[in-house]
């Protein structure tokens, strides 16, 4: 099998330069995915933007606390459950999300240059069920560690 996370890894940590180069939303570079995930589904649980994201819940926590500080989000207590806290977009972080949104099409269509469309499929199918595996192995032994 090839040696491919050592790839993975470096296209990741490549995507966090180029956010941080041309981020002018005044969000962090490490924000992106989560903010992402706020404006794709407002109202989510800190948890589950976790398990989402694959960080640990208490670097959400802490992520969302800084964003919380300058004004992009809002954190409220689940009426229905008191221990759940629910995430939503604030106005400010919903007028840069497209700028957002625009960075991460860049780098997309930026690192998938040269890749024909047939390419990127078998490419992408593969990747996604590389991840349900990764997300089910994650799911069953619990490897998240708390910090």
């Amino acid at each position: 099998m090839p040696k491919f996370m050592k790839s993975l890894n470096i296209i990741s940590r490549c995507q966090y330069a180029f956010r941080a180069k041309h981020s002018e939303s005044g969000i962090n570079a490490i924000h992106h995915s989560l903010v992402l995930a706020i404006c794709r589904e407002p109202g989510r649980s800190q948890d589950e933007l976790a398990k989402d994201i694959c960080i640990d819940k208490s670097g959400v926590a802490r992520a969302l606390a800084s964003l919380e500080t300058n004004g992009f989000v809002e954190r409220k207590t689940d009426p229905e459950n008191k221990r759940k806290t629910l995430v939503f977009p604030t106005e400010k972080l919903l007028e840069q999300i497209s700028s957002v949104r625009s960075v991460t099409a860049d780098w997309n269509r930026l690192v998938s240059e040269g890749i024909s469309e047939e390419e990127f499929a078998v490419f992408q199918s593969v990747l996604f069920r590389m991840e349900k595996n990764a997300r089910k192995i994650i799911d069953e032994q619990e490897v998240l560690p708390e910090k």
